[in-house]
């Protein structure tokens, strides 16, 4: 409905110019929005106050003209003036309820899909070598939802976990490893668990012996140059946290697959290259004898400008450097209209600059839209960054079987008869489920306090609270199945009856927001508030005892398409519903 008040609105602007009361070539951002006063109608905009200064009037006289101007709608009851030039939109209730209609008889939910793009998607990413942590969880689950709301629209979509599978960190694995064997001839069996102990040695020595080091680095170069040996065991140590990065997958409900990983190390036969294109352009410079561009838009708070390092002193590369190969593979084979970054808000300089680098090198066209999707840190009750009690870093799995635990704990207290294996299955979910929504649920951008208490509550805005409010509207449809809904229709007469269908008809709107805005948490708030205005109508408005069939099978209507919404939109955020808690 909001794109039709849009569409009426641009046939009014047109009406305008061709009066000349506007100019022909003045071109109108046209914004409309849900009013948050219903006497104020359902929708309003400022359209008329943006046209003041080229249609030198004031703004009431404005939005008079615009008023004169729409063409007469069906769906539109009234429209008024209010304040200093606001223009109000009163929608039909008969027009929302056949709104309503189609969405339930629609896969989409009534969505009017946009034109679709191709849009490449950058999620997770972790670093391999050793097991994912809680630090991984935000743009693991927060890229995984926007990446399923996009595909629900109709856009092509392209996922890549560009895995961190290159680097300093496995020469010191590989020198690691080296020492070892020397020093004892074992031949050390590959297992995660072993991984993350070598790497936690590794850094040790790397940092307390400057020759080893100097061998650390020594074997990246060599494994950036193809050396046999050195691949030979990379392979084997990807392969193995490989494994568990997609077992984390599986269990978070993520759809990730193994042909979705393209990391760094893709790039590499690229990298000489990039360097060669950046240096023909004129963009290298050396410094230290490393490579670097120096770009006039970046500087410090003293003005001297900020480097981007595009390969070290002993030849090595940097991430900048793949970042670059992997943006114009994306450009130019995976033709990306956009390309959404989801990491760590503090890497917004880096992102800054190499997006800002491959348009002046000419790497990607600037109709392909680069967008980094910043996020803040998962915090403790200590508001730094969550870590054990001992102060180490909190494996991923390790916080999932709590998760599965604690939900164990609550399934069982709410339902001490129900059978123990139903009881797992729905704990595995609610647990699930409760981790992913707790993030989902905030603002992107912004840290947030993790909460086992708070996430696993049946009050407020949580997984546990949507889940039930779904299985409370599924059930009414146990008690009604011998209804025949066939030829049944929509009225919407009781106030809340209005204020529920006003709420399931802004599901397509704020889906777009949150693919435009890669901001999940606003889906989650949608989806509370639909919950509560659900339970308002189901109070206000008895639906099995309604006070004839016809009004009984209404109110079941909106009862079905609201449980379809739910589900659709905890789907979108890779939650899976229950038919019974």
């Amino acid at each position: 409905m909001k794109s039709h008040i849009q569409s009426l609105l641009v046939q009014a602007l047109d009406a305008l110019k061709q009066q000349e009361v506007i100019p022909t070539d003045f071109e109108a951002r046209i914004q409309v929005d849900r009013t948050k006063d219903k006497t104020h109608g359902d929708f309003a905009t400022n359209l008329a106050m943006m046209l003041t200064k080229v249609a030198r009037k004031n703004p009431r006289e404005v939005a008079q003209l615009i008023i004169d101007s729409l063409p007469e709608d069906s769906q539109v009851s009234k429209v008024e003036i209010a304040g200093p030039g606001f223009i109000n939109f009163f929608i039909d209730d008969k027009a929302l309820a056949n709104q309503l209609m189609a969405a339930l008889n629609d896969d989409r939910l009534g969505i009017v899909l946009p034109e679709p793009q191709t849009v490449v998607v950058d999620y997770s990413s972790p670093n391999l070598a050793k097991e994912m942590h809680v630090g991984h969880l935000r743009s693991t689950v927060i890229g995984d939802s926007v990446v399923r709301a996009l595909e629900f629209q109709g856009h092509k979509v392209i996922r890549q976990n560009h895995v961190g599978d290159w680097g300093t960190q496995f020469g010191m694995l590989l020198a690691y490893m080296e020492e070892l064997r020397t020093q004892n001839g074992e031949q050390t069996q590959m297992v995660l668990s072993d991984l993350e102990t070598f790497y936690r040695a590794a850094k040790v020595r790397f940092d307390e012996s400057e020759e080893f080091a100097t061998r650390a680095r020594k074997l990246v170069v060599e494994l950036q140059s193809g050396d046999e040996y050195c691949n030979k065991l990379w392979r084997e140590f990807n392969d193995i946290s490989l494994s568990h990065c997609h077992d984390v997958y599986e269990r978070l409900g993520v759809s990730l697959t193994r042909a979705d990983v393209r990391g760094e190390s893709t790039y590499n036969d690229d990298l000489a290259q990039v360097v060669i294109d950046l240096d023909t352009q004129g963009l290298l410079s050396e410094s230290n004898g490393a490579k670097v561009v120096f770009q006039d838009e970046f500087k410090t708070k003293e003005g001297e400008p900020l480097p981007v390092i595009i390969q070290k002193a002993d030849g090595g590369y940097l991430y900048a450097t793949s970042d670059l190969a992997a943006m114009r593979y994306r450009a130019n084979v995976l033709k990306a209209d956009r390309v959404l970054y989801f990491v760590d808000l503090r890497q917004a300089l880096h992102f800054q600059q190499v997006f800002n680098l491959a348009r002046k090198a000419q790497f990607i066209d600037d109709s392909i839209s680069l967008e980094h999707m910043g996020f803040g840190t998962m915090n403790g009750a200590d508001g730094r960054p969550f870590k054990t009690r001992s102060g180490g870093v909190v494996k991923l799995v390790d916080l999932l079987t709590e998760a599965d635990t604690r939900a164990l704990e609550l399934v069982r207290s709410k339902n001490p008869d129900m059978d123990e294996d139903e009881l797992v299955k729905i704990a595995k979910v609610v647990g699930i489920s409760s981790v992913k929504y707790a993030d989902l649920s905030k603002n992107r951008a912004s840290d947030y306090i993790f909460s086992f208490e708070q996430m696993l509550s049946f009050e407020g805005n949580t997984a546990p609270y949507l889940l039930y409010a779904y299985t409370r509207v599924a059930g009414i449809f146990k008690r009604a199945a011998d209804v025949d809904l066939t030829g049944a229709r929509i009225q919407l007469d009781h106030d809340k009856e209005k204020e529920l269908g006003t709420k399931l008809a802004q599901f397509g709107e704020v889906v777009s927001r949150m693919v435009t805005k890669g901001q999940p948490h606003a889906l989650c708030g949608y989806l509370f508030e639909l919950a509560g205005a659900f339970s308002s109508f189901y109070e206000a408005c008895p639906v099995l005892a309604a006070d004839n069939e016809e009004q009984k099978k209404s109110r079941l209507l909106l009862a079905k398409l609201t449980a379809k919404t739910l589900k659709q939109g905890l789907n979108l955020l890779g939650i899976e519903t229950l038919e019974r808690m």
